[in-house]
């Protein structure tokens, strides 16, 4: 088991503790969300801003010792719990590894009855950014080859 599939099953596990009640759900993940490290200011700028997503949600991606560093942020607290998922999962693996990676956790944790379409298209676009970063990465390396 890879480490990706190792952050999804820990969070599948922690949200069957909630036994699928919406309302505790929605709270920990707004509680997640907090535990986001804060991103600096000056990296909230529209060139970082996820398109797609009807929040204002900010990533940026740097590597570093060829694992991909997402740092994120939004202006709710749904989102940046959510985005937080993502960051836990991806943070610190290897472009490779994220590109090939098959997100499961989602429908495991029931997500689709807790966040609607506009926030469903937004997580969508979430991980598609994220992917996007890796693919540059992955080909950054493969021209410095």
């Amino acid at each position: 088991m890879n480490q990706i599939e190792l952050h999804q099953n820990e969070i599948i596990n922690e949200f069957s503790v909630l036994d699928g009640d919406m309302e505790m759900t929605v709270f920990y993940i707004m509680e997640l969300g907090q535990k986001l490290p804060a991103m600096h200011e000056m990296d909230k700028s529209d060139d970082n801003i996820v398109k797609g997503c009807q929040s204002k949600v900010w990533l940026t991606a740097k590597l570093e010792n060829d694992g991909v560093v997402f740092e994120a942020d939004s202006n709710t607290a749904i989102t940046k719990g959510l985005v937080s998922l993502l960051v836990r999962i991806f943070n610190n693996q290897k472009p490779e590894d994220i590109l090939n990676a098959e997100l499961y956790f989602m429908n495991k944790i029931g997500m689709e009855r807790f966040i609607g379409t506009q926030r469903s298209n937004g997580f969508a676009a979430m991980i598609k950014q994220m992917k996007l970063y890796a693919l540059a990465f992955k080909t950054q390396k493969e021209l410095a080859k």
